[in-house]
């Protein structure tokens, strides 16, 4: 559990989108049990196509093009970050830097510190199907088709605190993925059951339900104990019940402490 923020509809009016009200997920990283899984492990057919509406940030130099496939680099996941080797996902990978997902035909929707500049939008890859989807498979490359360039930053807002969003024009319009449905009300209310898709700690796409709002009476977020990391910002923020995308996850509190000269997930019991 983690605390975040998620950004309301009604905000961009110019650029015609609005986007969910803020969620501040209040607490650790994780809540109780650790309730993330890989794309692999539901059954689920629309948790399957939400998370194919999500990408992961890459720096454009970690995204090498060649041919119909692009090679991403990544490194081990557990190793790199001084983990102990009972900490799930050990033996994954990680890469990504931030969160997003597909919102209009060629427009991502991330959290405004994953995009800080115009020039920080063009050294950024979009990279859709950066999961795993077979168990112990990971995903070193991802068809090149998958991969989308920043045309323009639309629109960003970081203010401490408060809001954090960015809108990104793509170079092109997707092909292949559907365009997620967002609450355009910007209503929640307590103890709606919700779901996070994302990258936590830059991982393949995790998919963390087992949560839901405690909070909503917030002006501008709710509080909610989803089980979120680094990486995760920017990540889709889904009512469990209707699939429409109530915000932004964007800010968190400590992941890791330290157990025995190694690192673990910080756990709220």
């Amino acid at each position: 559990m983690k605390r975040v923020l998620v950004t309301c509809a009604a905000l961009l009016a110019a650029v015609r989108l609005a986007v969910p009200a803020y969620a501040e997920v209040d607490g650790q990283v994780i809540y109780g049990s650790d309730d993330r899984i890989d794309i692999y492990q539901t059954q689920s057919g629309l948790l399957r196509s939400l998370a194919d509406s999500t990408v992961a940030l890459f720096d454009a130099a970690d995204v090498l093009t060649q041919g119909d496939k692009a090679k991403l680099t990544t490194q081990p996941y557990g190793e790199g970050m001084g983990l102990c080797k009972d900490e799930p996902f050990y033996e994954q990978v990680n890469g990504a830097f931030c969160s997003g997902s597909l919102v209009a035909p060629d427009i991502i929707m991330t959290a405004g510190h994953c995009v800080k500049s115009q020039s920080a939008c063009t050294g950024t890859k979009f990279v859709f199907g950066f999961a795993v989807k077979e168990a112990g498979k990971m995903p070193l490359e991802v068809p090149g088709q998958d991969v989308y360039g920043c045309k323009t930053l639309l629109g960003r807002e970081q203010i401490n605190d408060g809001q954090d969003w960015a809108l990104v024009k793509l170079d092109r319009p997707v092909v292949g993925h559907k365009v997620l449905k967002l609450n355009l009300t910007g209503k929640i209310v307590n103890k709606t059951p919700i779901v996070v898709i994302g990258h936590p700690a830059g991982l393949p796409t995790k998919i963390a339900g087992g949560a839901d709002v405690r909070d909503a009476s917030k002006n501008g977020y709710f509080v909610a104990n989803l089980d979120t990391y680094g990486g995760n910002s920017g990540s889709a923020v889904f009512n469990a019940k209707t699939a429409l995308v109530e915000g932004i996850l964007v800010r968190g509190e400590t992941d890791y402490v330290y157990r025995n000269g190694c690192r673990v997930s910080n756990v709220c019991a």
